[in-house]
């Protein structure tokens, strides 16, 4: 077992200055389609993921092409999944927009190339002249949350939400979707794996159902579980509360969480980024229906 590791790993990021010119609309794409060849840069990278080229508009051109090549090396022994957080930034330093990519299935020892393109920037956004990988998280292939519209072949997905943040409490939602053909049933709390970085276990972590030990500000976390009964298309929630607390102690930062729907289900790894201080306490509330 993995000893809790400390808050908030610092993230390297790898600022680039845009150099080159050219025009690509906004979205992702393979490196190698259509449009000016980007100007090559030399990035260090950031967990196995390097910008390799730059492109951009001419400066004040108010145009949103700016484009980076890059390129995802896994050096891990299983196929895996990548999440790649780019900010876009100004020559100062400023996040103008950030957006996020998913590159799937990059089996062990392979490098895959994309290319990522800025979103079109709110009216009186100074120029970007950067761009960044601000953070990577890369889970089992096998493991990884379904693109919507697709489904695992267990049938089920399960994903999280983007959660709430007030007053050092946090509430980050599980998402149970019935994607596939037949009634799925569901009791209880979702099991749930507490990994670090390296996705070892994390120990010194209690994991409590219902959220009362932790607040009462949130609304049924403490009800008792019921049979749910999920038809194809419909969903279940449940909540993971913790309070981010920092006093004397080790604080623990959990980017990973293993969650399996119920014993013995197929299992998915999400990554909540669980900032859970020193309180060394995670609640979890059973699964609800989604209201419609």
């Amino acid at each position: 077992m993995r000893r809790a590791t400390p808050l908030l790993p610092v993230l390297v990021a790898a600022a680039l200055l845009v150099t080159g010119c050219g025009s690509e609309t906004a979205g992702s794409r393979s490196t190698g389609t259509s449009g000016s060849s980007p100007s090559p840069v030399t990035d260090p990278g950031v967990d196995g993921v390097r910008i390799t080229g730059l492109s951009s508009p001419s400066p004040g051109s108010g145009t949103s092409d700016l484009s980076a090549a890059y390129e995802v090396v896994n050096d891990d022994t299983e196929s895996l999944t990548y999440t790649v957080l780019f900010g876009f930034t100004t020559a100062s330093g400023e996040v103008m927009t950030k957006l996020s990519q998913t590159v799937r299935d990059v089996g062990p020892g392979r490098t895959v190339r994309r290319t990522v393109d800025m979103p079109t920037l709110v009216p009186g956004a100074h120029d970007v002249t950067r761009v960044k990988v601000s953070e990577v998280t890369s889970v089992p292939a096998a493991e990884a949350p379904a693109e919507p519209g697709d489904c695992p072949s267990s049938g089920i997905n399960i994903t999280t939400d983007e959660g709430d943040a007030a007053m050092g409490l946090r509430v980050v939602g599980l998402w149970l979707e019935n994607c596939g053909t037949a009634d799925y049933h569901v009791e209880g709390y979702p099991r749930l794996a507490l990994l670090d970085e390296d996705r070892e276990p994390v120990d010194g972590v209690r994991i409590l159902q219902g959220s009362g030990a932790i607040t009462t500000a949130v609304t049924g976390s403490d009800d008792p579980p019921r049979p749910v009964t999920l038809k194809p298309g419909e969903r279940a929630r449940a909540s993971l509360v913790w309070r981010n607390t920092t006093q004397a102690g080790v604080a623990v930062n959990v980017p990973y969480v293993r969650v399996r729907a119920k014993s013995g289900a197929a299992p998915f790894m999400v990554t909540p980024h669980l900032d859970l201080g020193t309180t060394g306490k995670l609640g979890v509330s059973p699964w609800q229906a989604e209201e419609r």
